[in-house]
C-alpha cells in the first residue's frame, strides 16, 4: 500500500470512530448556532435541545445529518495532506522546526477545507436546518444533495467556502502544532520513548479546546452561511456584520459550550486512534 493510500486509510477509520462516537454534540451545537437571536429564539441552551429533539423526533433526531457526516472524508483528507507536507518539510535529521510544523497543519486544513470539508458539511448543516421545519423536505442523503443542488445549484454545496477555509486553516494548524509540540516536548522529557495513549488523549483535548476558542467566531459565520436562511447574508463579511448588528458579538461564540465538549473529545480520539492504528498497521507490515 502506497504512504498516501495508507495513511489516507488510517485517516478514514480515526475519523469514522469518532462520528460515530461523538455526533449528537456537534447536532447541538449546529442547532444553537443556527437560532436566531432577531427572531424567536427556539431554545434555551444545550439541554433544551436535546429534550426538545427527543421529544418531537426520538434519540434518533439526535443523529439527523450523521448520514451525511459519516461520508467526509476530512479527518483522511487532513492527515494524508498533513503526512505530505512533513515529508517535504523536515530537514536532514527528520525534524520539523515549529514554523514549519505550523505551516503544515494550516495547509492540511486549506486541503480539508476545500476538498472535503465545505461541501459535506454544507449538505449536513442544511439536514439538521430541515428538522426544524413544519415540513421536512429532504427524505434521504441523495435526495437531499439533488435538492440542495436544484434549489441553489453547485454553488449550494460550497455556501460558506470563505468562512471555512479561515475555520480549517487556523483549526489544524492550531491542533497539529499544539499536539506534535507537546509529543516532541514528552519524547524529550522520556529519553525518546513512545508517548502513551492517554497523553495522546491529553494532548488532543488541550489542542481541541485550544482550537475551539480560536475559531468560533469563523464556525458561526461557517453554519450561518451554510443554512436554510444562508440567502440572508450576500458574503461572509455581510454575515458577519449582520450578526453584530442584530444580535451582538455573542453571537459569535454561539454554541462554544457544547464545541468544548465536541472537539476536545473529537480531537483526543481522533489523534489516539490514528496513533494506534499505526502501530497495528507497523506491526503487521
Amino acid at each position: 500500500m502506497e504512504f498516501f493510500d495508507l495513511i489516507f486509510f488510517i485517516g478514514a477509520v480515526s475519523g469514522v470512530v469518532e462520528m460515530a462516537i461523538n455526533f449528537p454534540t456537534d447536532y447541538v451545537k449546529t442547532q444553537l448556532q443556527l437560532d436566531e437571536k432577531s427572531t424567536q429564539r427556539r431554545y434555551t441552551g444545550m439541554l433544551d435541545v436535546i429534550k426538545q429533539t427527543v421529544r418531537r423526533h426520538g434519540v434518533q433526531g439526535l443523529y439527523r445529518g450523521l448520514n451525511v457526516a459519516i461520508w467526509n472524508p476530512k479527518v483522511a483528507v487532513r492527515f494524508a495532506a498533513f503526512e505530505s507536507f512533513r515529508k517535504i518539510a523536515v530537514d536532514e535529521r527528520g525534524q520539523l522546526t515549529s514554523g514549519r510544523l505550523l505551516l503544515c497543519g494550516m495547509a492540511a486544513g486549506c486541503c480539508e477545507a476545500i476538498l472535503a470539508v465545505t461541501p459535506i458539511e454544507s449538505v449536513k448543516v442544511k439536514f439538521v436546518d430541515d428538522q426544524n421545519s413544519p415540513k421536512q423536505r429532504y427524505k434521504g442523503l441523495f435526495h437531499g444533495i439533488r435538492t440542495i443542488v436544484k434549489d441553489h445549484g453547485l454553488r449550494g454545496l460550497y455556501q460558506g467556502s470563505t468562512a471555512t477555509i479561515i475555520k480549517s486553516v487556523t483549526n489544524q494548524g492550531t491542533r497539529f502544532f499544539v499536539i506534535e509540540s507537546l509529543k516532541n516536548w514528552h519524547r524529550k522529557r522520556n529519553s525518546g520513548q513512545p508517548v502513551p495513549t492517554y497523553m495522546v488523549l491529553l494532548f488532543g483535548a488541550i489542542g481541541g479546546a485550544m482550537s475551539v476558542v480560536i475559531t468560533a467566531p469563523a464556525d458561526v459565520v461557517r453554519t450561518r452561511m451554510q443554512g436554510l436562511q444562508s440567502h440572508k447574508y450576500r458574503s461572509t463579511l455581510h454575515c458577519v456584520r449582520t450578526l453584530l448588528k442584530h444580535e451582538g458579538p455573542a453571537s459569535l461564540f454561539a454554541g462554544v459550550i457544547p464545541r468544548m465538549v465536541k472537539v476536545p473529545l473529537e480531537t483526543a480520539i481522533v489523534f489516539a486512534v490514528y496513533g494506534k492504528v499505526v502501530e497495528l498497521l507497523d506491526s503487521v507490515w
